[in-house]
């Protein structure tokens, strides 16, 4: 799995989001890492337990990551903060190979469609996270927000859809298919023009009051019946 930019090759490109979308939320990963947050927030901005949860609140909703707002802000350095929030989550505990999983990316017909990953997680973290679910081998490459180099480019920036399109190779938006669990993410791919966007939500999730998206799917396995183009003949489920 590459970094760098990938050539064209006229396939689509099907990017997948990492964290609550490869795996459930039941994992609590996300939990985990509000709590690492949080701890950051008040030991190094000296916050109070409320104040820290208002302000990573606000972050979240304004900027789409905290880490976004923090350096903005506060000036922080985001590398020591990847250290001390995602680096240091137990994911070895939670999270372990899953074979469905694998099966499902498997049987997607990769002569068609490129795999890629897009994260707004830093690098070290997306790939920490599909090793261990046993399919880092199955994608073709990874965009992720780069702390290294800020200002940080996230979704639902448009220059993060730009730069995943750049990076995979992708040339027409009208051709990319996305899936993430956020729908604030989703909602910004179908503004950049993407027309195959996937809101995925969890089984015991309400529908959503609003479309963010083409389509919303609680379970991986749908992606079979929504898009039959993209998986190798036989594999595709009855209706």
């Amino acid at each position: 799995m590459e970094n760098s930019n990938a050539t064209g090759d006229g396939r689509p490109v099907f990017f997948f989001d990492i964290d609550n979308c490869l795996y459930s939320r039941s994992k609590k990963v996300h939990d985990m890492m509000k709590t690492l947050i949080r701890q950051y927030f008040a030991t190094h901005l000296q916050l109070s337990p409320e104040e820290s949860q208002t302000l990573h609140e606000t972050y979240y909703q304004q900027y789409g990551l905290a880490i976004e707002g923090l350096v903005r802000h506060h000036k922080i350095d985001p590398l020591e903060y990847n250290r001390l929030v995602d680096d240091a989550l137990p994911l070895e505990a939670v999270l372990h190979p899953d074979p469905e999983l694998r099966a499902l990316l498997q049987s997607i017909n990769t002569s068609k469609v490129k795999l890629w990953l897009f994260t707004n997680a830093y690098v070290n973290h997306g790939k920490r996270v599909v090793k261990l679910l046993g399919v880092e081998d199955l994608f073709e490459g990874i965009t992720y927000c780069d702390y290294a180099s800020p200002p940080l480019v996230c979704k639902p920036k448009r220059e993060a859809y730009e730069l995943a399109m750049r990076q995979s190779g992708a040339t027409d938006p009208g051709k990319c298919y996305f899936i993430d669990d956020s729908a604030i993410n989703c909602q910004a791919a179908v503004e950049f023009g993407w027309k195959n966007v996937i809101h995925k939500l969890e089984p015991e999730d309400p529908d959503p009051e609003f479309p963010h998206g083409r389509w919303h799917i609680r379970d991986l396995k749908e992606l079979k019946t929504i898009f039959p183009e993209v998986f190798k003949e036989g594999e595709v489920e009855a209706k």
